[in-house]
Order: structure tokens, then C-alpha cells, then sequence
């Protein structure tokens, strides 16, 4: 089986190939691509594979462009962390898709639905632009599903305070000061929410406006901002996003 990856978190890519030939290592990953771009040049230049796995957001948007520009002749499991990828979509569709952290009990399903669903050799009979089309009715997340340990628990987006990153890894905490490990960075994160509600204040967090329990003027026009509930690192409106947001504050933005 030849697969192709899309996906540009490296540290995810890597372990989905690892995975992938734990399963079955006779199956050759044709290459790792982290764009829109790049997908579109290699579908332009390589002949399809087997079965692509394909993460839906990427750093310079949403993989569903890749459609748009290339008559994709191979099957999909998609893989994301948003549960709100309209799981509806993905069975009217009759694909598959894998939530992050992948586990290779998940990956076996997919591949054995995948087997199912049509042989190999036949191009599958899937209208990508009417998946894209469902998926977009839904763009905001709902809900975060989050794995630590053994248990797996959904966790509703309003009742998440603050998101942020730390030593290259990203976090949540919620309301009721619970904290949860993000498969998601916040540039990938960022354009899914509701700018109504949440805003990035800087390269390290995204605020829940809810959260926000004090403000504070700081130096070079810069705003500190107290969360509730706390955090242990300063939160600091950077100077160059401190004006945007104020407007936001006021609901302009």
C-alpha cells in the first residue's frame, strides 16, 4: 500500500509513519508534505497513492484548497483534532477520519474501513467539495476531544479559559481549573475559533474573554492581563497587538 501524508506538524507526521508500518510494514509512505502548495505541485507531478492521510487545517489554510485545485483520485482518512469535523459529513461521505493523538487501534480501524469501503485499484466515489462544503456550515470548534493516560473526555469550547503553549507544547485550562494536553499548535488553532470570544494576545496565549478577571496598563503601551483562574507565567497584550486588542475588548473588532 503507498500512502501519502499531509501534514505539517512534523512531530505528528513522523509518528503517523511510525505507526503506519508498525501495522503493516509493507506499507511505503511516499512522502511527508506540509502545505498547500507543496501538495498541489506533488499531485501535479507523481502519480496518486494508495490512500492519503490528510491533517484539515494547515499552516496556510484549510487542505480542503488542495481540491479545489487538484482532481484528487485516491481515498482520504482525514485526521484532526476537532471532533466538529462534522463526524455526520464523514459518514454521509463514506470516509474515515482519525482524532489526534493518532493510536494505532484507530489507525487499524480506519485502514480496515478503508479496505471495506472499495478496493484499492478503483477510484472511490467520494465528492470532496460536498464534504468541504458540510464542514464549513461547522467552522468554529465545538468541542475539544482530549486523551490523557487510558480516558478519553470531551471538553465544550465554552468552558475552556485560555489556551497556551510551554516548552513547545500546547495546553488548555478550564474554567473549573482543569488543565489538558493540545495536539494543536495555537497558529493552527487561532483561525478555527470565534474571534468573538477568543483572542490571542500573544505568541504564547489565546484568551476566553470570560477569563478575563483584571487589566493593567504596562510598559510600551502594553496591557497585562489577569486570568481567572490563574496561570503561573505573566499574561501581556504584546505592543503589537495591544491596540487590536482593546477594539476587541470593545467588540469592534
Amino acid at each position: 500500500m503507498k500512502v501519502l501524508i499531509i501534514e505539517d506538524e512534523q512531530p505528528t507526521a513522523l509518528r503517523l509513519k511510525k505507526l503506519l508500518h508498525e501495522v503493516d510494514p509493507e506499507i511505503l509512505v511516499l512522502d511527508i508534505l506540509d502545505s498547500i502548495d507543496s501538495c498541489v505541485k506533488w499531485f501535479r507531478q507523481n502519480p496518486h497513492p494508495d490512500v492519503i492521510f490528510q491533517d484539515i487545517q494547515l499552516a496556510d489554510g484549510s487542505s480542503f484548497e488542495i481540491f479545489n485545485q487538484v482532481d484528487i483520485k485516491a481515498p482520504v482518512i482525514f485526521v484532526t483534532a476537532f471532533d466538529q469535523y462534522a463526524l455526520q459529513a464523514f459518514k454521509v461521505n463514506s470516509i474515515d477520519y482519525i482524532l489526534k493523538p493518532v493510536k494505532k487501534i484507530d489507525l487499524i480501524a480506519a485502514l480496515n474501513k478503508l479496505k471495506n469501503f472499495q478496493p484499492l485499484q478503483k477510484e472511490p466515489e467520494i465528492d470532496y467539495t460536498i464534504l468541504a462544503r458540510l464542514l464549513k456550515t461547522n467552522e468554529h470548534p465545538k468541542r475539544f476531544v482530549v486523551r490523557y493516560g487510558q480516558k478519553i473526555k470531551a471538553i465544550d469550547l465554552e468552558n475552556i479559559a485560555y489556551f497556551y503553549t510551554e516548552s513547545g507544547n500546547s495546553f488548555f485550562k478550564t474554567f473549573d481549573n482543569h488543565l489538558y494536553p493540545l495536539d494543536l499548535s495555537l497558529d493552527k488553532l487561532e483561525p478555527t475559533l470565534d474571534s468573538s470570544v477568543f483572542y490571542r494576545i500573544n505568541r504564547q496565549v489565546i484568551i476566553n474573554y470570560k477569563s478575563i478577571q483584571e487589566m493593567y496598563s504596562y510598559s510600551k503601551s502594553r496591557v497585562r492581563v489577569i486570568l481567572n483562574p490563574p496561570c503561573d507565567f505573566e499574561t501581556i497584550a504584546s505592543t503589537d497587538r495591544s491596540g487590536n486588542f482593546k477594539q476587541w475588548l470593545t467588540g469592534k473588532l
